[in-house]
Parts: structure tokens; sequence; C-alpha cells
């Protein structure tokens, strides 16, 4: 079985960019996307979608 550091598809935190704190975590495809991930997600701290 693969470990996990060379894992296709690795867990990872998606910070708010607002500051809040809040994290979203999900999994990203290395192949597929091997650059950093930015995504637009709701914050519910400060109540708006963020990136």
């Amino acid at each position: 079985m693969a470990s996990k550091a060379k894992d296709l598809r690795p867990i990872i935190k998606l910070k708010s960019t607002a500051g809040t704190g809040y994290t979203y975590v999900t999994r990203k495809n290395r192949r597929n996307n091997p650059d950093r991930m930015v995504l637009k997600k709701y914050d519910p701290v400060v109540r708006k979608h963020v990136d």
C-alpha cells in the first residue's frame, strides 16, 4: 500500500483568506493539479464567499 507521503490524493486544508481561521478539508489529485489549489468557499464566520 502507498505511504501517506507519496499518496496520489492527499488530504489538504483550505484556509479562509478572510483571516478568521476557518478551514475546509478536502482531497487534491497531485497528477491533475500539481499547483496550489484556490477555491471560492463559504466562510460562516464572516458570512461571505471568500477564496
